[in-house]
């Protein structure tokens, strides 16, 4: 979440009296994340998040992901619900953007990963794979292992201000990881949230209560949902796996769907990658994040330091 455009008090009003949420008491921008432009909306009736899609999203994809949303809050999972206007259309358009209100989640992330909370994130990721898969309209990876030599390109060298030779050695590191990717076909596959890092996870009175920010879901590689998640979960240095943390993420997991073991075979190969994805769009957002905006930008090398460890020699656990 961010915020790059801002919203006048009559352009709220104007937007708002489409639905039947209440009028506007406080308008608060978000500054976590960096697609889109967030605000929690306070109305006369209750709480709800406004969302205003930025240039960087496909305005036709859009549809998807909220009927994603509406799906899996259908089937119980714990995720904000697309708000329908009176006219029953849930996408709008707000400041010259596409815009969407969906209801509050309560809680926040936890200010702790342990493996309670890796544990309780392993059920939530597996229960939204199993009640994704009659989600059947399928949307491609835009960040998978095609985009990443085009992303580095991007970045013109700018890699190497940050260290030196860092361009060349990713880009070694690409070639290397996509040659052995699992092909589409050769894995579990089915809608995944591609995004599930701690601040996309509420916890409330020490359970988790829901997963937030949907706009990076598509069909892919469902144990590539996991290599994101253990990269994003498991690492309290930057640098170091916490074994004890990935296990618990993946009992929780398996609590619910026990992978197959052509994915154990592939998961380091899978968790190289999502290392590789998560810095190569962490130094496009570096470089390229306007100056002014209200947007935290995440540093590029910690994905690099995840990188290395599981190119480490017996780096992996998947096959104890």
């Amino acid at each position: 979440m961010a915020v790059y455009t801002t919203v006048s008090s009559a352009a709220l009003a104007s937007f708002l009296a489409d639905y039947d949420i209440g009028q506007a008491v406080d308008c608060q921008g978000i500054a976590e994340g960096i697609e889109n432009s967030n605000f929690l909306l306070t109305t006369d009736t209750g709480s709800f998040i406004l969302t205003l899609y930025e240039r960087r999203m496909k305005a036709e994809e859009l549809p998807w992901f909220l009927g994603l949303m509406r799906h899996l809050s259908a089937r119980g999972l714990a995720c904000p619900t697309p708000v329908a206007g009176r006219d029953g259309e849930t996408l709008r358009h707000l400041a010259e953007r596409p815009a969407a209100v969906t209801t509050f989640l309560p809680g926040r992330p936890t200010p702790v990963i342990d493996a309670s909370a890796c544990h309780a994130l392993g059920v939530a990721l597996a229960q939204f794979h199993a009640w994704g898969r009659d989600y059947v309209v399928e949307r491609r990876n835009a960040l998978g292992p095609e985009a990443w030599q085009p992303l580095l390109d991007s970045c013109h060298g700018s890699g190497d201000d940050l260290q030196p030779e860092l361009t060349s050695r990713v880009s070694t590191a690409i070639a290397e990881v996509t040659r052995e990717w699992p092909a589409a076909d050769s894995l579990p596959r089915g809608q995944i949230h591609a995004d599930l890092f701690p601040d996309n996870v509420f916890f409330r009175d020490g359970a988790l209560s829901g997963i937030i920010d949907f706009y990076f879901a598509c069909t892919d590689h469902l144990a590539y949902d996991l290599a994101i998640c253990i990269n994003a979960w498991c690492f309290p240095d930057e640098a170091r796996l916490d074994m004890n943390l990935a296990r618990a993420l993946l009992a929780g997991y398996e609590s619910v769907r026990a992978l197959e073991p052509v994915e154990r075979f592939h998961m380091t190969r899978l968790c190289q990658g999502a290392a590789l994805r998560f810095l190569l769009t962490r130094l496009y957002d570096w470089v390229n994040t306007p100056r002014d905006a209200l947007v935290t930008r995440k540093d590029p090398l910690a994905y690099w330091s995840r990188l290395q460890a599981w190119q480490a020699p017996g780096a992996g656990f998947f096959h104890e």
